[in-house]
């Protein structure tokens, strides 16, 4: 029963006409009583009219006021948000392998908790999406290219393995490139399928060590903005990870700032995970954000029906009431 986003609402401009019928009906009843009070004979009258229905005599006439309300509202054409599934659209997983992704300050580690919620959050897409995967530690590495196969993504999310150094740029990068190809495979004459891409890290960037390099992930973030490819970040990670290298612990905190401009750059959204279970709920919230669009359907319906049953009920009163139609 939405009363918003109206598609035709001059057809409002009935209801003058429904309010002069409402004035019409007043002063017809208002002119019968005055010309039954001009009657001379009121003993006749009374044996002529007999017993008065009352207030009961104008619930015809109310019904059909109210049906004609319900029918021009209608008419009117209102709307309604709805969930739909998306059934054309490109989505590249993006994950961060890097040495770093090795801190237990997340059980079992940071790899190995973001493999289980990576394969949830593949799972929770609706069968429509393109799902792709991208690694990245000192180089990106596409595993698989956009499909609706989930089985073949998750199985390339448990094959993850740990590698020196960390070049988001170059991650951003091979996931803009394997979204191009499969566009210009998938796209007709709509042009490529909207895309995304998900960009899971949890430490800065060290190769190059300047973010608005060319390589850099500033740099990729402004690329994918023209691309209109945004990219929803997840820092994953606390302040307080460390990795043993050599026999030395060395801190491995998230560069939460970071990942939060790459996002802001390309049009995306930052979200931030310091736990499993965080990072499960960061994938099931995008998981709605990508897998469903809100669409202004048609809302008609409940207006017409209840119009239409108001209009069967005033003629049935008022056939019951009087023998006649209201």
């Amino acid at each position: 029963m939405s009363l918003s986003g109206f598609t035709a609402p001059w057809w409002f401009l009935l209801l003058i006409i429904v309010a002069g019928l409402v004035g019409g009906y007043l002063w017809a009843q208002r002119r019968r009583r005055k010309d039954t009070l001009r009657f001379s004979n009121l003993e006749v009258l009374d044996r002529v009219a007999g017993k008065g229905q009352g207030w009961s005599k104008h619930v015809p006439a109310a019904l059909l006021g109210v049906a004609l309300i319900l029918l021009t509202v209608a008419l009117a054409g209102p709307t309604a948000e709805q969930r739909i599934p998306r059934n054309r659209a490109t989505v590249m997983l993006t994950v961060d392998v890097s040495l770093s992704m090795k801190a237990t300050d997340v059980e079992p580690n940071r790899l190995e908790a973001a493999k289980v919620a990576a394969k949830e959050f593949a799972d929770q897409l609706t069968p429509g999406i393109n799902l792709g995967l991208v690694s990245f530690a000192g180089t990106a590495t596409v595993l698989v290219m956009p499909t609706t196969d989930r089985a073949s993504v998750k199985q390339a999310i448990d094959n993850l393995k740990l590698s020196e150094a960390t070049a988001t740029g170059d991650g951003i990068n091979a996931a803009m490139s394997a979204i191009d190809s499969f566009g210009k495979m998938v796209g007709g004459p709509s042009g490529a399928p909207p895309a995304r891409i998900v960009l899971m890290a949890d430490g800065g960037q060290t190769i190059p060590r300047e973010l608005d390099a060319p390589r850099g992930a500033y740099t990729k973030a402004q690329e994918a903005k023209k691309a209109n490819i945004p990219i929803s970040t997840i820092s994953f990670g606390t302040k307080h990870g460390s990795i043993e290298i050599e026999g030395e612990q060395e801190f491995v905190e998230v560069d939460d700032e970071a990942m939060q401009e790459i996002a802001r750059l390309s049009g995306g959204e930052f979200h931030k995970a310091a736990s499993a279970e965080q990072l499960r709920e960061v994938y099931a919230t995008l998981g709605e954000q990508i897998g469903y669009e809100i669409k202004h359907t048609d809302a008609s319906k409940p207006w017409l029906v209840l119009g239409t049953l108001a209009a069967i009920v005033a003629a049935g009163v008022g056939l019951f009431l009087g023998r006649r139609l209201p």
